[in-house]
Formats: C-alpha cells, sequence, structure tokens
C-alpha cells in the first residue's frame, strides 16, 4: 500500500511529494531506538514558541506508562528521553519511570529534557545513578531576553548554572538546549557555554508546527519568533568554534524524532494525525505506521555517546 500527501506537505520536505509504503504489522518494522516520550504537557513556563502545548492535561496511569516502556525496549529501544511539558511537575512518577527503565528494563540510555526551574538535589541523591543525561533549556544568556520569550520569572540562569553543578556533583552528563529565535539571533553565548561547559549544547532553529504554535488560535503562535534559515546559519557560525555544538536547523529536524505522546502514541507532526497508542496496537504496527526519517536521525547524529560513565572508586590503600 502505498501513501502519497499533499504539495503543501510536501514542501515541508525539501518540495518533493513523500512516497513510501507503509507496511503490514506482520512485515518487519524500524526499530525505535531513541524515543521521546512526553508524558505530560502541563509545564509551569509560557515559552512562546513551544510546539508541544497544553492542550491536555491527561497523564497515564504510572503502570500503564511503564507497560508501554517495556513493550518499546522489547522492540529494540535504546535511549529513552522523558519530556513535556515540564516532567519535573511530577517528580515521584519521573524518577520512577527512570529507575524502572535503567534497573528494571537495562535501557542503555535514561535521559531527561527539562527547563531546571524544579530540579531538587534531593531528586538528583535517590534517582541520578539511573539517569544519564540532564538536558536544560536555556535560551539565552541574558534574563531579560528569557522573559520576553517566556522562559521563568527572571531567575533562570541562577538556576541553570546551579544546576549544570550538581550534574557534574551526581554524575550526570549535562546537556544544555537552545532555541535560537529572533530575540537571541544575536547573541553571543561563546563565554557562558565555556563556563558551564555541556557536553553537548543543542541547538534548535526555531520550529513552527500546524496546529500547536503557527497562529493566533493555538495556545502558542511562534510567528513572531521565526528566523530565516541564513539567520540561523549566522547563529551557528559565531560559535562553531564550541565543540559542543550540535546545531539542527528545520530540515534537518522535521520528522527525524519518535515522539510519543501522553497517550503514548506516536505522533506525526506536520505530516498528518497521530496513530493509536502503542498499548492498543503495539509497537510494530505502530512503527509502521508513523513517519520517522530514521536516515536524517542518522544524519543529525541521533546516535552518540549517551552513556554515562560510572564512577571509579578509589581502591588505593592509604597508609
Amino acid at each position: 500500500m502505498f501513501a502519497v500527501y499533499s504539495a503543501a506537505t510536501a514542501a515541508a520536505f525539501g518540495g518533493c511529494y513523500c512516497l513510501w509504503r507503509r507496511q503490514t504489522a506482520t512485515e518487519g518494522y524500524k526499530k525505535p531506538i531513541s524515543v521521546n516520550y512526553h508524558f505530560t504537557r502541563r509545564c509551569n513556563y509560557e515559552c512562546g514558541f513551544c510546539f508541544h502545548t497544553a492542550k491536555t492535561s491527561y497523564m497515564l496511569p504510572i503502570e500503564e506508562a511503564k507497560k508501554g516502556l517495556k513493550l518499546l525496549v522489547n522492540a529494540g529501544m535504546r535511549k529513552v528521553n522523558f519530556a513535556g511539558g515540564e516532567p519535573f511537575l511530577y517528580p515521584k512518577f519521573l524518577g520512577e519511570l527512570v529507575r524502572f527503565c535503567k534497573e528494571d528494563l537495562h535501557v542503555e540510555s535514561v535521559t531527561v529534557v527539562t527547563n531546571g526551574s524544579l530540579v531538587k538535589e534531593k531528586w538528583l541523591q535517590q534517582y541520578g545513578k539511573h539517569l544519564d543525561i540532564m538536558a536544560v533549556s536555556c535560551d539565552s544568556f541574558d534574563e531579560k531576553t528569557n522573559m520576553m520569550i517566556g522562559r521563568g520569572k527572571g531567575n533562570h540562569l541562577e538556576t541553570f548554572v546551579k544546576l549544570s553543578e550538581l550534574c557534574r556533583e551526581y554524575n550526570v552528563k549535562f546537556k544544555v538546549n537552545t532555541v535560537v529565535c529572533r530575540y537571541n539571533i544575536d547573541e553571543d553565548m561563546n563565554a557562558m557555554i565555556e563556563k558551564v561547559a555541556p557536553f553537548r549544547w543543542k541547538c534548535f532553529q526555531v520550529l513552527v508546527v500546524e496546529g500547536e504554535n503557527d497562529s493566533s488560535t493555538t495556545l502558542r503562535n511562534a510567528q513572531r519568533f521565526v528566523i530565516s534559515d541564513d539567520e540561523y546559519q549566522t547563529f551557528c557560525n559565531r560559535h562553531q568554534h564550541q565543540q559542543s555544538l550540535v546545531p539542527e536547523s528545520n530540515k534537518v529536524m522535521k520528522s527525524s524524532y519518535l515522539i510519543l505522546d501522553e497517550y503514548m502514541r506516536f505522533l506525526n507532526k506536520g505530516v498528518k494525525e497521530p496513530i493509536k497508542s502503542i498499548l492498543e496496537i503495539g509497537v510494530p504496527a505502530a512503527m509502521n505506521n508513523v513517519y520517522w526519517d530514521d536516515e536524517s536521525f542518522t544524519r543529525r547524529g541521533g546516535e552518540y555517546d549517551w552513556q554515562k560513565e560510572e564512577k571509579k572508586e578509589n581502591t588505593e590503600l592509604d597508609f
């Protein structure tokens, strides 16, 4: 069976019509190597360009979430990233899923994306040993710019720097996510990136997604944040000597992520409607119906050094 999409959809993928074979659930399927599980849409921030907005307040019961994660591992998932919304609105729920994935399912890499505002040292004391990476969002090192974007009320940077220190203390790899947009396009972030020294600094070109942040009728309207490809490239060029820099333009980012929503449905952002939950149809059938550009996933470096090194105990005798 073949699926052909409209010219408008095709334009989003470089001007060509998207044509691919939809396999049945009994045929081979792409392995969900790396999955982003957005278990909540709720957030305590109001970033104006957010493309995964609080359309619902639904969350799966934790046992159902665990069941879905086990299905994903059995289907080939090696890395899971917990995201939102803001996942630390539910620290116990998040912590138990992090522990379950690493300790019970032996997932190769367990990570979380957060705005950092609700992360407590006590959480890291309890769950840090199960977490490989914490990615913290920071779009500017000017607090006024952060507030214009909607990221916090004026203390985001203080929290951000403290969290970089806590991650090192608890042996969690520290990553930074930055959305490059109209408000920070001219900023030079080199000095602060060198100060916090993330092992990975991912810089996304601000993305507009139909039905999420594309107009005045959606919860967010990202149109005022949009920049051109050339402007985005200028920002990247300014920071190109940073070894941790990982640029992701709109062309690279679109459909190269496997995004699982609060119902455990894979999303087809900007292409077509979500498919049925993996809890209902299973992972193979879901993977055969989701549009995931695994070639772009590979091209953008979707697989990387995503496991932390365990701290070595000092076995030297002290006489």
